[in-house]
């Protein structure tokens, strides 16, 4: 065991892509198989705002950019220890959100030397709509994620337009 995180020492594993894609199932699975601590974004939003009353779709945006920063906050800190990371999320260039997520990441990697490697998921955007609206409708999605209206598939395709490159 102690020869693979050696191996690993300096790798972010990055998982992104399409909104209900299989990004945090994938993610989870490959820590476990890799003994790698792993980052989820709507997860890790939901731990922030547990105790949060989220009004609308605007407040949740809000929440969904402090939980970047916090995110960030704790991957720089096991960059810091050479540890390697798996990071989830839909993580979009400048333009699409306020911040340029996809570059602050990349500013981390080229800071500490880390080796990233990308997993980007795609899929029929008719089939991940259907999951997205099922997937609104779980306890395990958190108040803190759910849009909280109707949501258009034309809602969701700013998010999966944004990663077409």
């Amino acid at each position: 065991m102690r020869e693979r995180s050696v191996v690993l020492n300096k790798k972010i594993i990055i998982v992104e892509g399409y909104l209900a894609s299989g990004k945090s199932t994938f993610a989870m699975k490959l820590s476990q198989s890799i003994k790698v601590p792993y980052f989820i974004k709507d997860t890790f939003k939901v731990a922030i705002c547990n105790n949060i009353s989220i009004a609308n779709r605007s407040e949740s945006s809000i929440f969904s950019a402090v939980t970047f920063d916090a995110m960030m906050y704790v991957a720089e800190r096991l960059f810091k220890t050479g540890n390697p990371i798996i990071m989830e999320g839909d993580f979009v260039p400048g333009g699409v959100k306020k911040v340029d997520e996809a570059g602050m990441i990349q500013q981390l990697i080229n800071q500490y030397g880390y080796t990233p490697l990308t997993f980007q998921f795609t899929g029929d955007t008719q089939i991940l709509y259907k999951r997205f609206i099922e997937r609104e409708k779980t306890v395990e999605r958190g108040q803190a994620n759910k849009i909280g209206e109707d949501v258009s598939i034309d809602d969701v395709m700013p998010a999966l337009d944004s990663r077409e490159t």
